[in-house]
């Protein structure tokens, strides 16, 4: 847990986009454009970003340790199976109540 812990502190760091002559301003984007929506699109993109670095710091990680502990596709099988009868079971019994939902109303 100390592990998960230290990394999530720590920072992650920007990954490298061409030069921009810097952030989006109301009047560079015409008059449909206001701040707000230039401030949103940059924050957008810091976002893209940051998860960009973390989805690389994962595949690096994930090429460093292979063996990390992945579910088998049996188990996948039999999870998906098991769900898939609750739905059904489910999905049957709605369907016997709403049939005779008028002759149980007296029970």
């Amino acid at each position: 847990m100390k592990h998960i812990a230290a990394r999530t502190r720590r920072a992650a760091p920007r990954a490298a986009t061409a030069p921009h002559p810097g952030p989006y301003t109301a009047s560079s984007r015409g008059p449909q454009h206001s701040g707000r929506t230039a401030r949103a699109r940059a924050r957008a993109n810091g976002a893209v970003l940051r998860l960009t670095a973390r989805v690389h710091q994962g595949l690096e990680e994930a090429a460093r340790r292979p063996d990390r502990g992945d579910i088998s596709t049996t188990t996948v099988i039999i999870w998906v199976a098991a769900v898939t009868g609750a739905v059904l079971i489910a999905g049957t019994i709605a369907m016997v109540i709403s049939k005779y939902n008028g002759k149980l109303s007296g029970l």
